[in-house]
């Protein structure tokens, strides 16, 4: 592989590529004359069909630069005779980036006769889907796991696949794709035009690339911190969460601030903000894994016609949220990777504007703060709000050694984290402090400060979770959510209790078998000596239970 360095300052122009009237024609009318750099460097490698893997900063054009030689070909070649599958396919990490990459090639490939670009992500109806899938496609665009659901019910042909992209590769191998992407790159031909981009080309995505692609060009254009020069970075350190919630309104107190995106640790943490800022009377949304997708796309459409005015998300909008308005972006809580921090704050200072980063660091993410300041090369600066200094004074620290190794933050009784504070078996910083959850045990009340954190509630009260991660949905946030508020009722009986047996109660009465109140008996303690396995090494029989064989010891279903 050779490495073309940053072409910065170039005054080439779109024309001088030899592209097609068609596409030239696209680029006046979005008003793109000049290439960036990336654009500038991977246009010319792409068009002579050779295979490319790319890192560059988001909002530096790599959209286009992938998209042009793919739409050249598109404009020129005929399909090949018999295929009826896409012509070029693109993966993506995200649904709001297949939906930013699907705009940027139909405004593109507008005047391209008979160009037709289809979405296929997780949230959509699968009839529609099929649908789609039916006709001719031109260019796909696809997140891993939807896309292989297709491929294994045999309603998509990929045989005849000419250009093949991965598009923030390290975002998909850090989502847990990576199988999936092999999965999906093993139907393509093996003559295939690939690229693969993403904002670093080493470690696993080395590995990758050095599996899926033949005998690549290597692009590296503007390194993650020379991006954030058009962006006015600052953190405010705090206290602890109530601490974190007046510095947060103070900041979108601010007159300059047209529109922002708040940056949380988890879902839930997202929803309860967003709910907080409504009430308070601001124009506030949420955006998260678990939106359905109709949802998430109606959020991203008020945000871009400005009747959202501040967006609470998660991590799975760092790439693929592309508003000019987002004048703010604000992390209520670090990102777990240094490299999410540069795609969150990419939000900001769009299309040649300015804009502004603020991060608010409790004493717990001191660890993170280290890790990004090192990843971007720069310190971030602290700042002061007269009348919210925080009360001890933040000592900087080189930060932890390693992914997993203990912190600088204060020991809890969890697994040691990257930040060495205590973890709820995930991605959240949780601010344990005094004022923040809290459980009256013997009457079940919970009281809450104004603004918190999800994961706080996970460690007082001693619930698990899982780490968010992009499209995935979170498994504990919904369940948790609904044992923190009011017991559940079920057909208008009481609420269900524990007894002292270990059984179920309910207030009223006895079930009679035809549904209504019940009163779940207590388990029968198990006598000495008593086992789960009978001597042969078998289990018990129950109905619809197990039954494992001594001889191989086999489990069948027992009807």
């Amino acid at each position: 592989m050779t490495d073309q360095l940053d072409t910065a300052g170039s005054t080439v122009l779109f024309s001088d590529f030899n592209l097609h009237a068609r596409l030239l024609r696209a680029l006046s009318e979005a008003g793109y004359e000049e290439p960036t750099p990336i654009q500038a460097a991977a246009l010319p490698v792409l068009i002579n069909g050779a295979d490319v893997m790319a890192s560059a900063s988001t909002g530096t054009g790599k959209t286009a630069a992938f998209l042009l030689p793919i739409l050249q070909k598109i404009n020129e070649e005929p399909r090949k005779q018999g295929y009826f599958g896409p012509r070029a396919l693109v993966l993506v990490p995200t649904r709001e980036l297949a939906a930013q990459v699907a705009d940027a090639a139909t405004q593109y490939g507008k005047f391209i006769p008979r160009f037709n670009v289809v979405t296929i992500v997780g949230g959509m109806p699968y009839p529609v889907q099929n649908r789609l899938l039916s006709r001719p496609v031109e260019v796909l665009i696809a997140t891993p796991g939807r896309l292989l659901d297709h491929l294994s019910r045999g309603r998509l042909d990929l045989s005849g696949m000419e250009f093949f992209v991965l598009d923030e590769a390290d975002r998909m191998l850090d989502m847990g794709f990576i199988d999936d992407v092999e999965a999906i790159a093993a139907a393509t031909p093996a003559d295939r035009q690939t690229a693969l981009f993403s904002a670093t080309l080493d470690g696993a995505v080395g590995t990758l690339a050095g599996k899926l692609l033949n005998k690549p060009e290597r692009i590296q254009i503007a390194p993650a911190q020379a991006k954030q020069g058009k962006i006015d970075q600052r953190l405010h350190y705090a206290d602890d969460l109530s601490h974190k919630g007046k510095l947060l309104a103070h900041l979108l107190d601010d007159a300059s601030m047209q529109q922002a995106i708040i940056f949380t640790a988890t879902k839930l943490d997202a929803d309860d903000l967003a709910d907080h800022l409504i009430e308070q009377g601001m124009s506030a949304a949420a955006l998260h894994g678990d939106m359905p997708q109709r949802e998430r796309n109606r959020t991203l459409a008020r945000l871009k016609n400005g009747h959202v005015r501040v967006l609470v998300a998660t991590d799975v909008a760092a790439r693929g949220i592309d508003v000019d308005g987002i004048t703010h972006v604000i992390n209520y809580d670090l990102p777990k990777n240094a490299e999410d921090y540069v795609h969150r704050i990419g939000r900001t200072g769009r299309a040649g504007r300015s804009g502004t980063a603020v991060s608010l660091v409790s004493p717990r993410e001191r660890g993170l703060l280290s890790r990004i300041e090192r990843f971007i090369g720069n310190r971030i600066a602290a700042a002061i709000v007269p009348g919210l200094e925080p009360t001890v004074k933040p000592q900087r620290s080189a930060g932890p050694r390693g992914n997993g190794s203990r912190g600088n933050g204060p020991r809890g009784n969890g697994p040691r984290g990257g930040n060495g504070g205590r973890h709820a078996g995930g991605q959240g910083q949780g601010d344990r402090r005094q004022g923040g959850w809290s459980r009256d045990r013997s009457t079940g009340q919970v009281q809450q400060p104004a603004l918190f954190s999800h994961t706080q509630r996970q460690q007082q009260d001693g619930f698990g979770g899982g780490r968010p991660s992009g499209d995935r949905p979170h498994r504990g946030d919904r369940e948790q959510r609904q044992f923190d508020r009011e017991p559940r009722q079920f057909d208008g009986a009481a609420p269900r209790r524990f007894n002292e047996g270990g059984g179920f109660d309910r207030e009223r009465g006895q079930s009679n078998g035809n549904g209504g109140d019940f009163n779940r008996p207590a388990r029968k303690p198990r006598q000495a000596g008593e086992r789960n396995f009978r001597e042969d090494g078998g289990n018990r029989r129950r109905e619809g239970g197990f039954n494992q064989a001594a001889a191989g010891g086999r489990r069948r279903f027992e009807d």
